[in-house]
């Protein structure tokens, strides 16, 4: 796809999200990373403002009462020494900011494996895209999706996904690096790219408002990417205490 492309392409999509994202794709394509089909690709990390909402439809998880990060482990798999991943296999920029909500879309080329960034247990797994531009609502946004509760007691959510692995089901139990799910842009996305976001567990499904993400992530991905551990627990565990687990979305965006 080429650059005018891409640009024209976002100022069709909703909102300030769109522009911004294509923005990023902008960024990608100028710094000559080659393309993958249509989609524009990824470089290493190029600061760029990237943005899109998350969104889930399909779910069968266990429940849960939000109680804390403590109590909502998962009992599929041992709590212990948790090992974090970039959740990406391949080349992908990402910013250091996002729109409306704490989050970071990971731009990369369609078709690449996206992976677990722990060991957890799969609750969510949206298969079937739904969103429509028309009606544009926020449970809706992320296409194709997976939400993992990490060993940790974290939630780690992805979303506009072009397909999802075989075998990646609610209850799965993954490893951190584990393919999940391929790359691409379904949703309310106008490139491939990956969100992804950090929450609570909380109700553990269907609170698409948190599980968008409630921290920035942007942190975690530097230091995953670069080979060294670092853990949301602490910073996640001080938003819960402040802001317990919101019964609805502040904003729709």
């Amino acid at each position: 796809m080429s650059v005018q492309r891409v640009s024209t392409r976002a100022r069709h999509r909703t909102g300030p999200a769109r522009a911004a994202l294509a923005g990023a794709a902008l960024l990608a394509v100028a710094l000559g990373v080659t393309a993958c089909g249509d989609d524009p690709a990824p470089t290493s990390q190029a600061p760029a403002a990237q943005q899109s909402p998350g969104r889930q439809v399909q779910s069968a998880p266990p429940s849960g009462n939000g109680a804390g990060l403590e109590a909502n482990a998962s009992s599929e798999a041992p709590k212990g020494t948790t090992k974090h991943v970039f959740p990406l296999q391949g080349k992908g920029s990402y910013s250091h900011d996002h729109h409306d909500y704490p989050a970071s879309d990971i731009i990369a080329n369609c078709g690449l494996n996206a992976l677990s960034p722990v060991d957890g247990t799969v609750l969510e797994v949206t298969k079937v895209d739904t969103w429509t531009a028309k009606a544009n609502v926020g449970s809706s946004r992320g296409g194709l999706s997976v939400s993992i509760l990490g060993n940790d007691g974290a939630r780690y959510y992805m979303s506009h996904f072009a397909s999802i692995d075989n075998g990646i089901e609610a209850g799965t139990v993954v490893q951190a690096g584990q393919p999940v799910a391929k790359v691409g842009r379904t949703g309310d996305a106008s490139a491939c790219h990956i969100h992804f976001g950090l929450s609570p567990a909380c109700a553990k499904t269907g609170d698409w408002w948190t599980r968008r993400g409630v921290i920035w992530p942007w942190s975690y991905l530097d230091a995953w990417k670069a080979g060294k551990e670092k853990s949301p627990v602490a910073e996640l565990e001080a938003w819960q205490q402040k802001n317990g687990c919101p019964a609805k979305a502040t904003t729709d965006r």
